[in-house]
């Protein structure tokens, strides 16, 4: 995208100046606002709408899941990658339910944070990969634990296809194009694929899709 326009939301000033950094160096990309805590970001998200926010999911005064939830209710357009210190199953959930697009841990590379920026910016999912393998870890032991058979497994070649383009964050339309049948097809499947694998919005299906190793 170009003149991506970014808003920064963390308190401790060293780690936001380091990220502005980074998100600076890449052309076009403009950090337009920057908050030490969760009801200034929230202020500056809704007085600049920026095309992607970027929050501490730890931030005082709001937490970043419930700055999350504020303004992409206010902002349907706006795309929020959370940060955190946590690969923590529990607080990768409530950033999908608040809207998050993606999560990122602080110590990932400078090379991940952009490419975490660019997925959410295009509308995509984005976990980073030691996130994702913990969830598919805990997924794994969790279905041994209970001798319970994966529910993916009941899905169709087709409706494993459409899962993964729409876990990915592709519209109806785009999985449509890409897979060369109807947007009302792609909102069949995805209904026989909610219903199959028991989970009841995109956010669950997104979080599944993780747990299961689909995507990362």
């Amino acid at each position: 995208m170009d003149d991506l326009r970014i808003v920064l939301g963390d308190d401790h000033t060293l780690v936001r100046q380091g990220i502005c950094k980074i998100l600076e160096e890449h052309a076009n990309w403009h950090v337009v606002g920057q908050a030490s805590n969760g009801r200034d970001a929230v202020r500056e998200i809704l007085a600049l709408e920026p095309h992607v926010a970027v929050l501490d999911i730890g931030m005082p005064l709001l937490n970043g899941i419930e700055a999350t939830r504020q303004v992409v209710r206010r902002l349907p357009n706006l795309y929020v990658l959370i940060l955190s210190m946590h690969a923590d199953e529990a607080y990768i959930t409530q950033a999908l339910q608040a809207g998050a697009r993606g999560y990122l841990l602080k110590d990932s590379a400078d090379t991940e944070l952009i490419r975490a920026v660019t997925a959410v910016a295009a509308g995509k999912s984005y976990f980073s990969p030691a996130v994702a393998r913990v969830m598919l870890d805990d997924y794994v032991r969790h279905l041994a634990g209970r001798g319970i058979v994966d529910r993916y497994e009941s899905l169709s070649e087709r409706e494993r296809e459409v899962f993964q383009l729409i876990a990915e964050g592709h519209s109806n339309k785009e999985v449509a194009d890409l897979l060369s049948i109807s947007p009302a097809t792609v909102e069949t499947h995805r209904a026989h694929i909610l219903q199959k694998l028991d989970v009841h919005n995109t956010a669950e299906l997104v979080l599944y899709a993780v747990r299961r190793g689909v995507i990362s």
